[in-house]
């Protein structure tokens, strides 16, 4: 099939979930024999990437303009060109859409999660958001929940049933350790945090929290965001020289630190399944977890949840014994291949791709 991938910042992945799931599935639907073109904001030196094609095209770098004027200048151009199938990232591209299927093009939306509810937004933007969940529920030919939570939500609220299919995540420790030494960090020394500084990601509460604790160990607030200045100023705002904040890290030295931590900690409310939460399992570390519907339904009894208590649960992480430590890693690494291997989750896509191609 020629199928192309629009509505992220492209390939390689180099900002949040949506570029890891580009780049994983793309990658993985080239090997299989398809024609994959990704449509990307950000340039890549080369016209292909691991066999993926690579389209760059221009957008609007603003806070409320980027995502939904890039796609729609890459719907325009996908619209000259052929492909057999469309996948859509991201419920606010929603409208967009309908413009493949008016010419034949069968178009599938992942909508990941409830992005209205982010603090970020304001009134107009989560307007839009809202306005785009109710377009998700016929504009496209197939919707995709990556979370059960999501897929029940649309249900629910709009008669919608969706395909549910998950985010994937590799299984096993990564033996480099040259990131850690460079950062001056000893394997099973530190904490790790990882997204985007934003504040309903909470990085603020992780790093007050760990402030409180008597522990030789660091915490690693690895993340960056672009249109955050503010909150990430009171983020770094500390002067616990324990506390390191190396910005965004991506590809090896990202799968070295969640190989190798003592602690994991997602802090996020907002969305859909959170990547990094399955990678850190995926990677046999000990999670803590913000209690969402969500998070829950992806940790199940391998990962520990907070909500108001993150330093007492973080106190108790970092005090745990070895054995019990590796058990829980164990588990966490049992249940991400149980459930979000990343074959399985491309399998699901390449199987609903061509249904939706056969169907127009």
């Amino acid at each position: 099939m020629r199928i192309a991938l629009l509505g992220t910042r492209g390939i390689p992945a180099n900002y949040g979930g949506f570029e890891t799931f580009a780049e994983e599935i793309s990658v993985r639907l080239v090997e299989r024999g398809h024609e994959v073109t990704v449509y990307c904001r950000q340039k890549h030196p080369e016209s292909a990437y691991r066999g993926v094609r690579l389209r760059y095209l221009p957008t609007v770098r603003h806070k409320y303009f980027d995502t939904v004027a890039h796609t729609a200048i890459s719907t325009l151009d996908l619209l000259l060109r052929r492909f057999d199938a469309v996948l859509y990232c991201n419920a606010a591209n929603a409208i967009f859409t309908s413009l493949p299927r008016l010419l034949g093009v069968p178009a599938v939306l992942n909508v990941d999660g409830l992005e209205r509810h982010r603090k970020k937004w304001n009134r107009i933007a989560k307007a839009w958001y809202q306005l785009s969940e109710w377009l998700a529920t016929w504009c496209p030919n197939a919707v995709v929940s990556d979370a059960e939570k999501i897929r029940e939500y649309y249900l629910k609220r709009y008669g919608k049933n969706s395909f549910f299919i998950p985010y994937g995540a590799e299984v096993g420790k990564v033996e480099a350790r040259d990131c850690l030494e460079s950062m001056g960090l000893n394997p099973g020394q530190y904490v790790l945090y990882v997204s985007r500084f934003e504040p309903e990601n909470n990085a603020l509460a992780v790093r007050q929290a760990f402030e409180k604790i008597q522990t030789c160990q660091k915490l690693v607030l690895v993340g960056d965001a672009p249109y955050a200045a503010d909150y990430i100023r009171q983020v770094k705002d500390t002067t616990d020289r324990r506390i390191l904040f190396p910005g965004a890290i991506y590809g090896s030295g990202y799968q070295q630190l969640q190989s190798h931590c003592s602690v994991y900690v997602q802090a996020t409310e907002v969305g859909g399944t959170h990547p990094a939460l399955i990678e850190a399992m995926g990677r046999g570390a000990l999670v803590l977890y913000l209690r969402t519907p969500e998070s829950e339904e992806v940790a199940g009894d391998a990962a520990v949840s907070f909500d108001v208590d993150l330093e007492e649960k973080l106190e108790w992480a970092l005090n745990v014994q070895a054995g019990e430590r590796e058990a829980w890693g164990r588990r966490a690494m049992k249940r991400v291949e149980e459930r979000y291997s990343w074959r399985t989750v491309t399998d699901q896509y390449e199987a609903l791709l061509q249904e939706v191609s056969r169907r127009k």
